[in-house]
């Protein structure tokens, strides 16, 4: 065991002081981790990539490290849903994956009979493409930063864009997850579904995960567009922009009041006789197509910071013309775009598109430069029209702010406190939440 001070992906968030690190290379090392009486009564924080902007991740004392778990295991039966024949094997085989993808549920709407797969908590996302491509699936939606390892995307509810498309965290259908007693609990909707609810969007505060079991969907190709506009013409016509493609976002540059618009929408053509993943083809520099893992996500290596909101779809226009014109008025220099995404209606507790349909709005900084100015004038906008601030972006908001836009924030505490009763699972960062 090591020791070491912990930091987020861009440097910004550090730990207090030095944490002691375990790195598990197997299921029994991790349950080891709270086995071991050297760890007794210690703060357990279970780290990914780190790509969150807050101290979420934050170790206080304990730090694992969950790079050395990885990797899809394959097809899995749903947990705790009753089987036909009790005596066959709850894992399928590679071979039944064609009569899975061609007999189950296609569309983006997570049903019963959507294909389940497995995959280990410190998987980053980047990672599950071509291994889903190849069992004949891809994810429903997924990020434009694919960095984050599946738990912790399923823990702080990190989501894509499209108006008909959920959160990651609604694609969870269940987990394995160990508790504070060293318990290895297995949860769905048919089995401890109260301990699920509280997995599938956790802040990584109830256990530590060791695997996700995600619905997903056939594998499919999708179409990219790119092109720059005028604010006033995005906003005029954002209505038909977002409900006539499958995913419609657009970053506003505030040093040019320009918007760079992407849209993205699925071929027809989605070829599953192919072998082996073709690379993306590039029909011009504004426009290419390719299987949804090689399209969704980008690589941004700039080191920044970020405040996102999520508000109802219906204030969306308004909220964004309105950090407009404040930004252009106090901020006129800012190099750093504002991005604009829609996020499907979900029922988790405190997914921050719970109860309705969402348009999230980011404000991004430097990395080397003050944030709370910007993000400060920014957060009173959001707060105006109704603002959930995502988990693992910066923000203001206490615990009583959290319990005024989330009906079920006290219950799902007194839940999580249930199962971790003496606060193992917490940090500090998370603990300053409470309601």
């Amino acid at each position: 065991m090591s020791a070491t001070r912990w930091s987020n992906w861009s440097g910004k968030q550090k730990s207090d002081g030095q944490v002691q690190v375990l790195a598990p290379v197997s299921e029994s090392e991790l349950s080891s981790v709270l086995a071991d009486p050297n760890h007794s009564g210690q703060r357990i924080r279970a780290v990914g990539a780190s790509h969150s902007h807050s101290r979420i991740a934050a170790p206080d004392e304990l730090m694992v490290v969950t790079d050395n778990w990885q990797g899809v295991t394959g097809l899995v039966e749903p947990l705790g849903l009753p089987q036909p024949d009790l005596s066959g094997p709850a894992r399928m085989e590679p071979s039944d994956v064609d009569d899975v993808a061609s007999s189950r549920s296609t569309s983006d709407d997570l049903d019963q009979s959507s294909p389940i797969v497995r995959v280990k908590s410190g998987t980053r996302i980047f990672q599950m493409g071509e291994p889903l491509w190849h069992l004949g699936f891809g994810l429903m939606n997924q990020g434009d930063i694919d960095r984050q390892s599946i738990a912790g995307a399923m823990s702080t509810g990190t989501h894509g864009s499209g108006s008909t498309l959920k959160n990651i965290s609604a694609s969870v259908v269940g987990a394995r997850i160990l508790l504070a007693d060293g318990e290895l609990a297995e949860c769905s909707r048919w089995i401890e579904p109260e301990l699920f609810e509280l997995a599938r969007h956790s802040l990584g505060s109830v256990g530590l995960v060791v695997d996700v079991d995600l619905a997903v969907r056939r594998r499919y190709k999708l179409e990219e567009r790119l092109w720059s506009e005028d604010p006033n013409v995005v906003m005029a016509d954002i209505e038909n922009l977002i409900t006539s493609n499958r995913h419609f976002e657009f970053f506003w540059m505030p040093d040019r009041d320009k918007c760079a618009c992407k849209s993205l929408n699925e071929l027809s053509s989605n070829d599953d006789s192919a072998t082996s993943v073709e690379p993306i083809e590039q029909h011009s520099k504004l426009h290419r197509s390719g299987w949804s893992h090689q399209i969704i996500s980008t690589l941004r290596h700039d080191l920044h910071t970020e405040m996102e909101f999520a508000v109802p779809a219906s204030s969306g226009p308004a909220c964004f013309l309105e950090l407009r014109v404040m930004i252009l008025k106090r901020f006129p220099d800012l190099q750093w775009p504002l991005e604009y995404r829609t996020v499907a209606e979900d029922d988790l507790a405190i997914s921050t598109a719970t109860g309705r349909p969402t348009v999230t709005i980011s404000v991004h900084q430097d990395v080397s430069i003050d944030d709370q100015p910007l993000f400060d004038a920014c957060e009173e906008i959001f707060r105006r029209h109704d603002g959930r601030p995502h988990w693992g972006k910066v923000h203001y908001h206490t615990g009583a702010d959290l319990a005024r836009l989330y009906p079920r924030y006290g219950r799902w505490w007194q839940d999580r406190d249930r199962f971790d009763p003496d606060g193992r699972f917490l940090n500090s960062y998370v603990e300053d939440l409470r309601p």
